[in-house]
């Protein structure tokens, strides 16, 4: 049975971007895993894979965004990402934007980089919510600049956080989504180690180009796969 767009991209960051260890996070927070989306958005089939899953949400929620940003850089690849499947799927392409962590020094002097239409239904989108903060100043400076936000969403949700709260109320009214939660990533990663030959990515193998047998460790086909 073909897989969904959804269940390659969250097989892929359980491949590559879940660990297990003794990490410190940017909130300064100790944790027993940390999980770097951008090794998967930045992942040839990660890009085109979280394009596919980040427009189809946008579809199912109705947003009708204009455009798409996030704070620099955890966003960055994601806006990409859904802006390129937006022109390839939809009729009105849903055009990118960066948000810088402060306004910039020379030339123009914006924080806003990219898009710049005010009053433009967009979506906030962000890799890893953990208690919120880079999420929340992407809303706020975009609301400052005047888009109108109509949807937030992020890839992984790291739940023992509890961010979602903070992220809910600075984007009311508009909705919060997140595509994973960090249990989905880790239970997946898991069984990916109990079984990491069963999931057949339909990507090309890393070391020759041919069709990919298994993603673990990393895109391998029948002849490279370990």
């Amino acid at each position: 049975m073909k897989t969904s767009a959804r269940e390659e991209l969250l097989h892929l960051l359980a491949s590559v971007s879940f660990r297990l260890g003794e990490f410190t996070l940017s909130s300064g927070a100790k944790s027993d895993y940390y999980i770097d989306c951008r090794t998967t958005t930045l992942h040839a089939q990660g890009a085109e894979l979280t394009g596919h899953v980040f427009f189809d949400l946008f579809q199912q929620q109705g947003w009708q965004a204009e455009a798409v940003g996030g704070l620099t850089m955890g966003a960055d690849p994601i806006v990409v990402a859904t802006s390129i499947i937006s022109v390839q799927q939809a009729a009105s392409p849903i055009h990118g934007f960066l948000v810088r962590k402060a306004e910039k020094a020379h030339g123009m002097g914006r924080r806003i980089e990219g898009f710049q239409q005010k009053g433009a239904r967009v979506v906030i989108v962000d890799d890893v919510c953990t208690t919120g903060g880079s999420t929340i100043q992407a809303i706020e400076a975009a609301r400052e600049f005047g888009f109108n936000i109509v949807g937030a969403a992020c890839l992984v949700e790291r739940l023992e956080a509890a961010g979602r709260p903070a992220v809910e109320k600075a984007a009311a009214p508009a909705k919060f989504i997140s595509v994973f939660t960090s249990d989905d990533v880790k239970a997946a990663h898991i069984k990916l180690k109990q079984n990491p030959k069963t999931f057949a990515y339909s990507g090309i193998c890393e070391v020759c180009g041919r069709p990919a047998v298994t993603n673990s460790p990393g895109l391998r086909c029948a002849v490279h796969q370990p």
